[in-house]
C-alpha cells in the first residue's frame, strides 16, 4: 500500500478566500491594486498594530524597499544575521552594499547582541542593521533596538517567518524603522506569493507604495524622477490574503500544537532538543525544528533520510550566509571561539514536518520514525 506523503508546510485554504477571488473576477479587478489590496493592507496593519501597510509582490520586494528607504547606498555596510535565508541578504546586494554577517545566540538562534556590539566596534558606521526572527521565534529586541538607537542606525525587521509572533506583548515587525512579512505558500498565512511592508513613519509606507508602482510621478503623462519597481501585489492574490487573515489565529494555534507534540514526544530522549522559544514573548512556531547532541550516534542526515524513505519531507537548517559561495568574501562576526553558533546549529539541526493539516496519525507516524532512529542507535547490555 502506498503511504501518504507528508510535506513540510503547505498552504491551508478555507472557503472565504474563494469568495474574494470570485469578486475580483466578477468586477474585473485582476491587475495590481483594487479593493482586495486595500482591505488586505488594512487587515495586516490592524492585526500587527500599526496604522498602515503596503502590500507587495513578495517579502523580498518588501526587504528591498526597506533597504532603499533606510538610505543604503553602494559600498555601505549593512549588518545581517548569518543564520537566515538568502532572501534576507540579496536586497543588500541589489543596492551594491556590503553585508557583514552576525552570528547567532544559542538562546533564540537569532542575531547575537554581543556579536552585534562587536561588529559596531569594527565597523562604527553601518548604514543599517537587519534582524531576522528565525522560524517564527523573536529575536531579543530590547538589546538590538537599544544598540541601534545608541548608534542612530536604522533597523529593518525581517519578520517573514514570524507574523503573529510577539515580544513582550508587541508584534514582531513593528519594533524597527521598517518591518516586512512574507505570504509565500509555506508561511503562516499565504497569498500564494506576496509580502507586506510596515514602517514607524506613515510617509515611508506611502513612499514604498510609490516606489512599488514604478515611481510614477503625479503627472498626467508618464513621468519618472527616480527609479521604481514593479512590486505591487495583485488584487487577485490579495483576495486570498483577505480570506486567510480570518484564520491566522487558528493557524498559529495548530502550529503551537505541532511544536508541543514533538517536544513531549522527544522529552525522554536526551540527545534531542527542540528549537528554543523566546521566553519574553509568544512564538508562532512556524516551523518546528530539532537539534541532536554532538555526541549522539544519530545524525540529522540519518533522521532526514529515514523520514524521506517513508515519503515524509524535512529540511536542513538554513545554511549560514557566511558559508555560502556567493557571499564568501564578506566578513563574519562571532563571539564564541572556534566553530560558530550558526554553523553548530546547521550541523546538528533539521526542520520537522509542520503542516497544520497533519492528522494525529500523521504526527504519530513522524514521531515513531524519529524515535526509532535513536532506539536502534542505543547500545543494549547483555546478549
Amino acid at each position: 500500500m502506498c503511504m501518504k506523503k507528508i510535506l513540510l508546510a503547505t498552504p491551508t485554504m478555507h472557503a472565504k478566500e474563494q469568495q474574494y477571488i470570485q469578486k475580483a473576477f466578477e468586477t474585473n479587478w485582476i491587475a495590481p491594486l483594487g479593493p482586495n489590496v486595500d482591505e488586505f493592507e488594512d487587515k495586516v496593519a490592524a492585526y500587527v498594530g500599526v496604522s498602515s501597510s503596503a502590500a507587495l509582490s513578495s517579502g523580498t520586494a518588501a526587504l528591498h524597499l526597506s533597504v532603499i528607504l533606510s538610505g543604503v547606498k553602494e559600498n555601505d555596510i549593512v549588518f545581517v544575521p548569518s543564520l537566515t535565508f538568502a532572501a534576507s541578504v540579496n536586497p543588500v546586494r541589489y543596492e551594491n552594499a556590503v553585508p557583514v554577517f552576525i552570528d547567532s545566540e544559542r538562546e533564540t538562534w537569532n542575531m547575537d547582541a554581543k556579536a552585534l556590539r562587536k561588529a559596531f566596534e569594527k565597523y562604527p558606521h553601518p548604514a543599517a542593521v537587519m534582524v531576522v526572527h528565525l522560524y517564527g521565534t523573536s529575536a531579543n529586541m530590547d538589546e538590538i533596538c537599544a544598540i541601534c538607537k545608541e548608534h542612530n542606525v536604522p533597523l529593518i525587521e525581517d519578520a517573514a517567518e514570524s507574523l503573529g509572533t510577539t515580544y513582550k506583548g508587541k508584534m514582531t515587525g513593528t519594533f524597527g524603522d521598517y518591518g516586512i512579512y512574507s505570504f509565500n505558500g509555506n508561511k503562516i498565512i499565504t497569498t500564494s506569493g506576496g509580502g507586506a511592508l510596515v514602517a514607524q513613519k506613515e510617509k515611508d509606507v506611502g513612499k514604498a507604495r510609490f516606489l512599488s508602482k514604478q515611481a510614477r510621478d503625479p503627472a498626467r503623462h508618464y513621468q519618472h524622477s527616480t527609479i521604481g519597481y514593479n512590486y505591487r501585489m495583485s488584487n487577485v492574490v490579495a483576495g486570498i490574503g483577505c480570506g486567510q487573515m480570518q484564520y491566522i489565529e487558528e493557524h498559529i494555534q495548530k502550529k503551537h500544537e505541532i511544536y508541543k507534540a514533538y517536544k513531549e514526544a522527544f522529552s525522554d530522549i536526551e540527545e534531542i532538543e527542540m528549537n528554543p522559544l523566546n521566553k519574553e514573548g509568544v512564538d508562532n512556531n512556524w516551523l518546528s525544528c530539532m537539534t541532536i547532541s554532538i555526541d549522539s550516534n544519530v545524525t540529522p542526515t540519518q533522521v532526514m533520510d529515514a523520514l524521506e524513505a517513508e515519503g515524509i519531507e524535512t529540511r536542513p537548517i538554513w545554511k549560514p550566509m557566511h558559508m555560502q559561495p556567493v557571499f564568501k568574501e564578506y566578513d563574519f562576526i562571532q563571539v564564541e571561539n572556534g566553530r560558530s553558533v550558526s554553523e553548530d546549529i546547521l550541523n546538528r539541526g533539521l526542520c520537522l514536518p509542520s503542516d497544520i493539516k497533519n492528522t494525529k496519525e500523521d504526527m504519530e507516524r513522524i514521531i515513531k520514525i524519529v524515535r526509532d532512529q535513536f532506539r536502534q542507535a542505543t547500545p543494549t547490555n547483555g546478549l
